[in-house]
């Protein structure tokens, strides 16, 4: 179910509703959120539901023994390989299996090992690192225990945000769903505008761009190095597009029926450094992985060459969360990379003498590089297309005047926004004549765009 359907629509208004009448009690209000949450996760497959159901009560299981304080480490053990094996089975199974077949062949062997025809549920690697977040932080003592199944099934499952995040922590929205929702105007109208500037991103900005960019990546002979090298620059606004306007929407359909979900993006495309991209994309993912990978192995507080191997697997285990398939390691690598040996902008350096506006455009034309492998299937076709951006050939040139103006403008404002001039785009004027505008657009540009999401995929 997308939220830029009107089936969507349908099932929202009906759950609102019940959801508002069914607030004051406690669980009549928990089990209408669940079973929501499954209708909503199941419409798209009902079988989808088996893996969630067994992490949640796999996971809220372990967090009661990791709590009791006798075999914490067994019952933390549980849900980690259950966990990771069910991601494991579901999501990488053929990739292990492709890459051993190969490894077979290379040496000769006569055997043909069998691929696997699961279905890969949309959105398990987002429910499948919210719950860890809980069993971990239960463990840690930094988390409290939830003693409620019903609650901790709803937190796994919450429906706004199961199928791309943002990957809640349990320490953030258990306390949430503890209490009676507050849902008042002031929640309802900022849901309002957080989903109209989500519809906005993903229907008329991210479908727009998608476009062009399928068309020139589908037959790169065909069309001249500034068409290709425009198509790589639409694409790294259109999966930003894309994935942030789901996260907006998923934060104001929460937000409508009285709960805060995190920020998930900050301007990244502002960023002055790789580091600071990494600070402001994706901030539930990266933050999970700085807490619960990067930060465990030593963080920072280490030597010189043992921060680079920290940095360099948190990026690799990274791009593999993303997909499995090498152009996913390879541009988490490259990532890893970036953040090692890109210099620190603000530190008494060369680089931070450099005028903020070039920071910004290095770390955008480098994060652009690297998002060709991940538009790509196969490590020669991001080569293929990273060798037609510099071979200068002629061919068929088309700038589409309308998205690359709407592009540079999403740019601009995203500038401002993160400038001293801030206050100027928070002025009400400015933000009702904005959400008109975009409006405005969808009505014109946006209509009956049903595309799934770019990060289902994950």
């Amino acid at each position: 179910m997308l939220f830029n359907t009107w089936t969507f629509v349908i099932f929202f208004v009906i759950f609102a509703i019940g959801f508002w009448l069914l607030r004051r009690r406690k669980n009549a209000r928990l089990l209408w959120l669940l079973v929501g949450s499954y209708l909503f996760y199941g419409w798209m497959d009902v079988r989808f539901l088996l893996p969630l159901a067994v992490t949640t009560i796999v996971d809220y299981t372990a967090g009661r023994g990791i709590a009791r304080g006798r075999h914490r480490k067994l019952f933390l053990a549980l849900s980690l390989v259950v966990n990771i094996g069910i991601l494991c089975t579901f999501k990488y199974l053929n990739f292990f299996t492709d890459n051993l077949q190969w490894l077979i062949d290379t040496v000769g062997w006569d055997v043909e090992l069998p691929e696997s025809e699961l279905l890969l549920p949309v959105g398990i690697s987002f429910y499948t690192f919210q719950s860890l977040s809980y069993t971990l932080g239960v463990y840690r003592k930094n988390t409290r225990v939830e003693p409620n199944l019903l609650r901790y099934a709803a937190f796994v499952a919450m429906f706004p945000q199961i199928l791309a995040g943002p990957i809640e922590r349990a320490k953030n929205m258990l306390p949430q769903l503890r209490h009676v929702p507050l849902i008042r105007c002031q929640e309802i109208t900022d849901g309002l505008s957080l989903i109209i500037v989500g519809l906005f991103k993903k229907m008329v900005m991210a479908d727009m761009l998608g476009v062009y960019v399928d068309m020139v990546y589908d037959d790169l002979s065909m069309y001249s190095f500034l068409s290709v090298a425009l198509a790589a620059f639409f694409y790294s606004w259109q999966i930003y597009f894309d994935f942030s306007g789901y996260s907006d929407m998923a934060r104001g359909v929460a937000r409508m029926i009285g709960f805060r979900l995190m920020l998930n993006f900050n301007n990244p495309y502002t960023a002055v450094d790789i580091r600071d991209f990494w600070r402001r994309w994706h901030i539930s993912l990266s933050t999970w992985f700085r807490d619960h990978v990067y930060i465990p192995m030593g963080g920072s507080r280490c030597g010189k060459y043992r921060v680079w191997w920290n940095v360099m697997v948190t990026m690799v285990v990274s791009g593999l969360w993303h997909g499995a398939a090498w152009n996913f390691i390879i541009w988490g690598a490259l990532n890893g990379i970036g953040s090692i040996i890109s210099p620190r902008a603000g530190q008494d350096s060369w680089y931070g003498k450099v005028p903020r506006f070039i920071q910004q455009l290095a770390t955008f034309l480098f994060i652009t590089v690297t998002w060709v492998f991940f538009r790509t299937g196969t490590t020669g076709e991001a080569l293929a297309v990273l060798q037609r951006c510099l071979s200068f050939k002629a061919g068929i040139t088309l700038i589409p005047i309308i998205p690359l103006l709407l592009t540079l403008l999403a740019w601009g404002w995203m500038f401002l926004y993160d400038s001293a001039r801030q206050s100027f785009l928070s002025r009400r004027a400015v933000r009702l004549t904005a959400l008109t505008v975009m409006l405005l657009l969808i009505f014109l540009l946006g209509g009956g765009s049903h595309e799934q999401f770019i990060y289902f995929q994950f």
